[in-house]
């Protein structure tokens, strides 16, 4: 008699057909399938400094767990509740430092809710428009033209002064925008600061090696956020 309640609270969980367990089957697999193409997007489209390609693993699992999870208690009060306990006991160290790493562990665990809660047209509408939000916003980002904008900070290394307006055509030549921020000049020691911009690598490459050459200078390319 024990067995056979066991069986049927295992029933109970699934459903009392072959239908429900086919579903939770489809169910996995579609899970799956959904975290896999976020990894991808992720590792395509992501801008983070970690190594992207391997979080699709991550996506995957994350997705999968939570969505077992949510199978096993959309059912039974008592286990939401055990649920709930056991999570007020775990704690979580792991430091997410990029916030669109955080976003996209986010779209994972809401695929696993959708997928556990069985409200599969619903998840995979929503997967659609962020996979689609995410590649167009790439696609119309990658058709703009992508400018460095850089602070290039000058100084000379001995008593003999800078030559400013040579420093500034000099880099006309490889610049699209040229402001002078700061000039300083204190005891034969000449500070300029300019705010650049580059098309590309390259055009900032040239103009560091075209400073360079002009001896008798230190300078520094920083990113002007």
């Amino acid at each position: 008699m024990q067995d056979n309640s066991i069986l049927n609270d295992i029933a109970n969980q699934f459903g009392s057909g072959e239908s429900s367990i086919l579903d939770f089957i489809i169910n996995i697999f579609i899970t799956i399938i959904l975290a896999y193409i976020i990894g991808l997007i992720y590792s395509r489209y992501g801008n983070s400094l970690s190594n992207r390609k391997k979080l699709i693993q991550t996506f995957v699992l994350l997705a999968l767990t939570v969505m077992l999870v949510i199978s096993i208690v959309k059912s039974s009060l008592a286990l939401s509740l055990g649920l709930v306990g056991a999570l007020s006991i775990v704690r979580f160290r792991t430091a997410i430092k990029e916030p669109e790493e955080l976003a996209y562990f986010f779209v994972a665990i809401a695929m696993g809710l959708g997928m556990g809660a069985n409200q599969r047209i619903v998840t995979l509408i929503g997967a659609i428009i962020i996979i689609l939000y995410v590649v167009l916003q790439n696609f119309n980002s990658a058709k703009k033209q992508k400018l460095q904008n850089l602070i290039i900070t000058i100084s000379n290394t001995t008593d003999k002064g800078l030559d400013e307006n040579k420093i500034l055509e000099l880099l006309k030549n490889h610049t699209t925008k040229l402001d002078l921020r700061r000039l300083d000049n204190i005891n034969n020691n000449t500070e300029l600061s300019l705010n650049v911009e580059f098309k590309d690598l390259k055009s900032i490459l040239n103009a560091k090696n075209d400073l360079k050459a002009l001896g008798d200078i230190q300078f520094s390319f920083i990113e002007n956020y």
